[in-house]
């Protein structure tokens, strides 16, 4: 083991490195929340790939193909189809509106802060539970290779996310993806994949020795599949961490295609993680948890220096996944929430990258200290998920595509969805599809309903929109200037 643990410390100092570096780069506001605006498509394609797969995708992913077989690949499938449609659909108007925050967009869209106050609230929420989910699963990479008691390995794997994220802001947070995005492609795709099947004596053993369900592209179920289109592709489509994202990209070309670059990585990363999953069940049928695959294959089967590069990708999934959520979390508590309380006073640009550098020290310690209260990481990631969408997708949404949809109406859709979700969660359970199910109907009517009966957007918001949408605002011209990656 001792080469596995020279590749693991050689990589997690790499990461630190690469934050130190970043520092040197993040000296405004633009630079520091979103890399400056200037990400070409490798860098963009890249990234974005690395922060929508994490720790669920693949640890997550690999556990559900042990127990559904192929079919497991549909949680992470939705997730690389929400990047696609938001790529294809959306990515050019999202990156035309230079914010930094989906609150921010709302106070454009329908004018003043009344909607971005409250979504700001509740997107905070989800990207902070999202954080945490990410850091608690350091527990199970460190478990497997240093025997770590969980505390200690989710302090250690937080504060090295929490350190670089800090430094560089989103310019080291781009760099370290991009590693790691590397290394998971490495890793997962041209080392654990065909090392599991061939282990497990090729598909036609695989499926001589398991049940024809495992072969079923539907084998998991319609009713999980259509819970995983409502939660994690529409979830692709409106998370701030990964509009944050969306905002890096130096065009509306880049972030259009080189999103979908990164979403059909997303579904050849879903079919690769069910395909160990199942041979992971020929090999071990009888594990005492799904979740347990990854790291037994690991550990058991894969050798010396190989294993270390596998579990650094591991690893790297849930950085990327970690920092990308942290960095959105505090973006939105620092724009959407501090700066509200306690209104608009006059920053220069140095102040600001201080402030945020700040708030995500500030952030990461409560993700930290939050991860280790906490024990249950699915129902505490399908409270931020169903949140999100029963009470934000459909203002959203509603804003770029219906331009009747009124400011009243986004506030009773957010506040009508969100009842709705916490209401059903505690009479049908955290984990009941209904939660989700009916916020999103209950805030779909309400932002229908209401901004039907309420008075349009004054057309002189609507304009201004509109001319943002095109890129024509003058706003724009203190952007800096798109440099070629």
């Amino acid at each position: 083991m001792a080469v596995d643990y020279i590749v693991i410390v050689v990589y997690l100092a790499g990461m630190l490195a690469m934050g130190w570096w970043g520092m040197r780069r993040a000296r405004s506001k633009s630079e520091f929340l979103v890399a400056g605006r200037r990400l070409g498509p490798s860098l963009y394609s890249g990234t974005m790939a690395a922060i929508v797969l994490g720790g669920a995708s693949t640890i997550g992913g690999v556990g559900l193909g042990y127990q559904y077989g192929l079919s497991g690949a549909w949680m992470v499938f939705t997730i690389g189809l929400g990047l696609l449609a938001l790529s294809v659909f959306f990515s050019a108007r999202i990156a035309r509106l230079k914010v930094y925050t989906v609150s921010e967009m709302l106070d454009l869209r329908y004018g003043g802060g009344r909607a971005g106050i409250i979504s700001g609230v509740v997107m905070w929420a989800y990207t902070l539970m999202l954080a945490v989910t990410s850091t608690i699963a350091y527990a199970t990479i460190f478990d497997v290779l240093f025997d770590m008691p969980r505390t200690v390995a989710i302090v250690l794997g937080g504060s090295i996310v929490v350190a670089y994220s800090t430094l560089g802001g989103m310019w080291s947070i781009t760099l370290t993806d991009m590693v790691q995005f590397v290394v998971k492609t490495v890793g997962v795709l041209l080392l654990l994949l065909p090392i599991a099947v061939v282990k497990a004596g090729g598909f036609a053993e695989m499926k001589a020795q398991l049940p024809t369900e495992y072969f079923d592209p539907l084998g998991i179920g319609g009713e999980t599949i259509f819970t995983y289109v409502l939660i994690y592709t529409f979830g692709m489509l409106i998370g701030q961490d990964i509009w944050q994202r969306v905002f890096t990209a130096r065009s509306d070309r880049t972030a259009k295609w080189g999103g979908t670059v990164a979403g059909t990585y997303c579904l050849a990363y879903a079919l690769a993680g069910a395909v160990i999953g199942t041979a992971a069940k020929v090999l071990y049928p009888k594990l005492g948890s799904p979740d347990d695959a990854f790291a037994t294959i690991v550990k058991d089967e894969l050798p010396v220096g190989v294993r270390g590069l596998v579990l650094a990708a591991a690893l790297a999934a849930v950085m990327s996944t970690s920092s990308g959520a942290l960095i959105a979390c505090a973006t939105v508590a620092n724009n959407d929430i501090w700066s509200r309380l306690r209104g608009n006073s006059p920053a220069g640009e140095r102040d600001e990258v201080k402030g945020n550098r700040a708030l995500i020290l500030l952030m990461g310690l409560a993700v930290i200290a939050t991860a280790i209260a906490i024990d249950n990481v699915v129902e505490a990631l399908t409270v931020a998920y169903n949140l999100l969408v029963g009470g934000l997708l459909v203002p959203i949404l509603g804003g770029l595509v219906w331009k009747r949809g009124t400011v009243y109406g986004a506030l009773a859709s957010v506040v009508a969805g969100g009842l709705a979700v916490v209401v059903l969660m505690a009479t049908y359970g955290i984990l009941a599809n209904e939660p989700v199910y009916y916020g999103l109907l209950a805030s779909l009517a309400a932002y229908l309903a209401v901004s039907l009966v309420t008075p349009a957007t004054d057309t002189a918001v609507l304009a201004a929109w509109r001319e943002r949408l095109a890129g024509r605002s003058p706003e724009l011209a203190s952007e800096p200037v798109a440099a070629s990656q």
